[in-house]
C-alpha cells in the first residue's frame, strides 16, 4: 500500500511528473474556482459569503486528515521502529500546518458575518485552535532539538497525544452546542448541501489535495538529502 513512497521510488520520479502534477492542480483549482465564485449560487441567508466555504472546508478536511496520517505514521514508528514513516510524518507537518492556519483565518473571516465577530470560545474553533498548536509543538520539537532519534521520540508522542484532539474537532457539534453548524457532508447519509454548491467544494478538496501531494514531495525528498548531508540516512533502513 506505502509502494509509492518508498525511498527509491520517490527519487525515481521524473520532471515530467512533476509537471503534470501542476498542471492537475492549476487545472482543478481553476475549474473549482470557476464553480466557486461564478457557477454556484448565492446562500439565501449568507449571500455571496457562503463562497468562504469552498476554501475554508476543503483546508480544514486537509489539516485534519494530514495530522491523522501524522499521528499514524507516528504510532508506526514507535511500535514497529520502521523510522521512514517519521519523514513522512516530519515532511507533512508544515503543510497540514498551512492548511491549519487557512482554515483558521478563513473561519474568522466567515464567522464575522454570519456570527457578527471574529473569534468566539466556539468548541470547534477552540478544538481547532489546539490542532494549530500541536503543529506548532511538533514542528519546534524538531527545530529546537538537535539529536535525530530524541526528537523522534518526542515528536511522535506529540503527534499521537494530538490524535486525541481529531474527533474532539469532529463532533464538537455534536457534542455541544455550538454556533459552528453541524456538518453538511457525512459518509453514512446524503449530503446535506445542494449539488451546486457541492460540486465546487469537491473539486477544491482535489485540487488542494493535488497541492498538498505536491508538497509532500518536494519536502520528503529535502528531508531525505538532509539526512544523507548530515551522515544519518542509515535511520530509513531502520
Amino acid at each position: 500500500m506505502f509502494s509509492l513512497f518508498q525511498l527509491k521510488k520517490i527519487f525515481q520520479l521524473n520532471e515530467n511528473f512533476f509537471y503534470w502534477l501542476k498542471i492537475t492542480f492549476l487545472s482543478l483549482i481553476i475549474f473549482g474556482l470557476i464553480l466557486s465564485l461564478i457557477v454556484s449560487p448565492k446562500d439565501y441567508l449568507q449571500g455571496d459569503t457562503v463562497r468562504i466555504m469552498y476554501v475554508h472546508v476543503p483546508a480544514s478536511w486537509l489539516a485534519l486528515m494530514i495530522f491523522a496520517a501524522m499521528g499514524i505514521s507516528s504510532i508506526i514508528t514507535l511500535v514497529f521502529k520502521i523510522r521512514v514513516f517519521t519523514i513522512y510524518a516530519k515532511s507533512l507537518a508544515p503543510i497540514g500546518f498551512t492548511f491549519s492556519l487557512i482554515s483558521i483565518f478563513t473561519g474568522s473571516l466567515w464567522g464575522q458575518p454570519t456570527w457578527g465577530t471574529f473569534w468566539t470560545w466556539d468548541a470547534r474553533l477552540t478544538s481547532m485552535l489546539v490542532l494549530v498548536f500541536f503543529y506548532i509543538f511538533y514542528i519546534l520539537s524538531w527545530k529546537f532539538i538537535k539529536n535525530f532519534f530524541v526528537a523522534e521520540k518526542y515528536s511522535s508522542i506529540l503527534a499521537i497525544i494530538g490524535l486525541a484532539n481529531l474527533p474532539i474537532i469532529k463532533f464538537s457539534v455534536e457534542w455541544w452546542n455550538t454556533l459552528h453548524q453541524p456538518a453538511s457532508i457525512k459518509l453514512t447519509e446524503s449530503p446535506a448541501i445542494h449539488s451546486s454548491m457541492l460540486m465546487p467544494l469537491l473539486v477544491m478538496f482535489l485540487g488542494f489535495s493535488v497541492f498538498a501531494l505536491f508538497i509532500f514531495f518536494i519536502r520528503y525528498k529535502t528531508e531525505v538529502l538532509q539526512l544523507q548531508e548530515n551522515k544519518l540516512s542509515k535511520v530509513l533502513k531502520k
